[in-house]
């Protein structure tokens, strides 16, 4: 997982709440157990003015030009402003691989459903949560200027705005940890290697017919 500190990023917003898992990745994507690919088909029903289906082109689709992400002053985009109860509905984690593929590294909103909000920390995405009045503002400021960054220091837990306004939040020690040094599960895990593979040699040592060949 790529670590995370400190970025300045273009900010694209999702004015919708309550925008659920199946409209971020819908649910005929979910066949694949690979986490990349599925940058594409972001929001795959409001990008686009077709059905999308697994291992189809999307060069050639036709697009919903009223929507965000096929607009281009907000190509390249990290950072997305959403509303309240980002990622609500079904648990699938195919919804942060999604955003991630696409390049979404930030996701700033008033509340996240509780099970995204904790897929997106293992994914490598960074949700923020802000005071609705103060997302209100940044609604209003990205709408109002083309090329609206925001820069995220997450060793610091703030959010400046291209003004020099700081913005405080709070994040799990915890969850920054693992963020800032780039630890998913699997990395965290292979932090105690050694003593892994030290129970390993002395479970073979102490109990070696758990070790034989399937049929031996």
């Amino acid at each position: 997982m790529e670590p995370f500190k400190t970025a300045t990023h273009l900010v694209v917003p999702i004015d919708r709440a309550n925008v659920d898992t199946d409209a971020i990745i819908p649910k005929q994507f979910l066949k694949s157990i690979h986490r990349t690919g599925f940058g594409p088909n972001l929001f795959d029903e409001w990008r686009y003015l077709d059905r999308g289906e697994p291992g189809q082109s999307c060069a050639d689709r036709p697009r919903n030009r009223e929507f965000v992400l096929n607009q281009s002053r907000y190509q390249g985009a990290a950072v997305l402003l959403a509303r309240d109860n980002f990622g609500c509905g079904s648990s699938r984690e195919h919804a942060p691989w999604a955003l991630l593929d696409y390049g979404i590294r930030v996701i700033i909103a008033p509340s996240f459903a509780d099970i995204f909000f904790n897929n997106c920390f293992k994914n490598g995405i960074l949700p923020i949560v802000l005071p609705g009045a103060v997302v209100e503002r940044l609604f209003q400021e990205t709408l109002a200027s083309e090329g609206y960054r925001l820069t995220v220091d997450l060793e610091r837990q703030a959010v400046t705005t291209p003004g020099g306004e700081v913005l405080p939040f709070e994040v799990d020690p915890f969850r920054r940890h693992c963020l800032l040094n780039g630890l998913d599960d699997i990395g965290l895990t292979l932090q105690h290697l050694t003593e892994i593979e030290h129970y390993e040699r002395q479970q073979r040592q102490e109990n070696p017919w758990a070790f034989l060949p399937q049929g031996a």
